[in-house]
């Protein structure tokens, strides 16, 4: 399959290019996108490749202030009306729902909060692990055990500290009786020690199997993602309580930890289970463009940093190519880069012209402030042909976006204060 664009798949495919122009690009050759096309990712100032100074940021990552709510919005095929669950919360990053309906919210300062019957709770959960806050790292992902309704498990990725004043990756896991977490405990931690403050990673999916994954970032520090003893860059593969599976791709092989289910990643910021196929998707960050949706095959290389669309913040090249013939290509990529975060497919009853549909969280496009959206892709025959931005109006960045049990979507806007959003039918 060749390197596909915004609607890409093998063969000729289309990748954005300037003032949301669209221009051919062919497997193997690149995009035909002049070289001034470029994003910057996340906002703030970046950290380039070792021995590169970092260039400077140009635009805050705060946002404009949020238009009054509820407000009614025209998309594609639906009108739609906006509404706030929940106010007041700092930098929420994820949210799972629990079996009665209630939500669960991580705030990045370390806190894990609860919505029971449509209000948030002023009392955080108690028994969350200690986290290290950084600029972009804290208490991450929070996901229910698949049997959940009966063994009470949840799990939370965050940023772990040590004496050092360096940072990982952790994965705990602890049972949650409705007030508060108990027998918490880590079931995973990161080798990828770093000083950097970003690119974590931390999301979490089920395959249908039971399979637990989990991305891990190469913090800014490219070599990362392509060494086999190295867990950043990586997405690993668990059983529930940690160990590792016996037929992950690289277990028993010499210069390879056994958790790694794929490698090449730069800074994952989605992941979920395709409903339809039992596939693991992924997204992450790529630096000035280059942001990218992959569909995870074991012991595949997804290219970092050997090949990219994208160039470092300070404008020059980090790689010659952008695809390989022994490297995984992207389902699908952006040039300029949307700030990716946030993965869900919808296969609900409330829109139904929306089922199949993947979305994704937008922070921040092209570096420019005020920018973050919603994108809903379709697909016809398994190729995406379209990506239609939704919640421009409110020029919030997205860090999640979910599905509920109710059939409506639900919204996490990366701010301070930041909300929970739900979007449903405005008739």
């Amino acid at each position: 399959m060749g390197r596909s664009g915004d609607v890409g798949w093998g063969g000729a495919v289309l990748a954005a290019g300037l003032a949301g122009a669209l221009v051919l690009a062919w497997p193997g050759g690149g995009p035909v996108v002049p070289d001034r096309v470029q994003a910057a990712q996340q906002g703030q100032a970046p950290q380039g490749r070792r021995g590169a100074a970092p260039a400077p940021a140009r635009n805050s990552r705060a946002s404009h202030p949020l238009p009054a709510l509820p407000l009614t919005l025209d998309t594609d095929r639906y009108r739609i009306r906006v509404s706030a669950v929940a106010r007041g919360l700092a930098n929420p990053w994820s949210l799972a729902f629990l079996p009665n309906g209630d939500l669960l919210v991580t705030e990045r300062a370390g806190r894990l909060r609860i919505i029971r019957g449509g209000a948030l709770d002023p009392q955080p959960i108690a028994g969350v692990p200690s986290v290290r806050t950084t600029a972009l790292g804290g208490l991450l992902e929070v996901a229910l055990h698949p049997r959940f309704a009966d063994n009470r498990l949840l799990y939370l990725s965050y940023t772990k500290g040590n004496d050092a004043n360096l940072t990982t990756t952790a994965l705990a896991r602890a049972r949650f009786d409705g007030t508060a977490l108990s027998d918490l405990r880590d079931i995973f931690v990161a080798n990828s020690w770093s000083a950097s403050a970003t690119n974590f990673g931390g999301r979490i999916a089920f395959d249908r199997d039971g399979f637990l994954y989990v991305t891990i970032g190469e913090r800014q520090e490219q070599d990362r993602a392509q060494k086999g003893d190295d867990h950043g860059g990586k997405v690993i593969r668990l059983r529930d309580d940690g160990s590792v599976p016996p037929d992950n791709p690289f277990a028993g092989t010499p210069g390879f930890l056994p958790e790694i289910y794929s490698l090449g990643h730069r800074s994952p910021q989605g992941l979920a289970l395709h409903p339809d196929t039992g596939a693991i998707w992924e997204n992450e960050h790529g630096p000035l463009g280059g942001d990218e949706v992959n569909i995870i095959l074991p012991g595949r290389n997804y290219g970092w940093p050997l090949v990219t669309f994208g160039t470092d913040y300070d404008g020059t090249k980090i790689a010659d190519a952008t695809s390989r013939d022994d490297l995984e290509p992207p389902f699908m990529y952006w040039v300029p880069s949307i700030a990716i975060s946030g993965l869900s497919f919808y296969a609900g009853d409330r829109f139904p012209e929306w089922r199949g549909n993947a979305f994704v969280g937008a922070l921040f496009e092209g570096r420019t402030r005020g920018t973050g959206h919603i994108q809903r892709i379709t697909f016809n025959e398994g190729r995406p042909i379209q990506r239609e931005p939704i919640l421009t109006d409110l020029h919030q960045r997205i860090r999640d976006v979910r599905p509920g049990p109710d059939g409506l979507l639900y919204v996490l806007t990366d701010e301070n204060p930041g909300l929970v959003l739900r979007i449903e039918p405005a008739s």
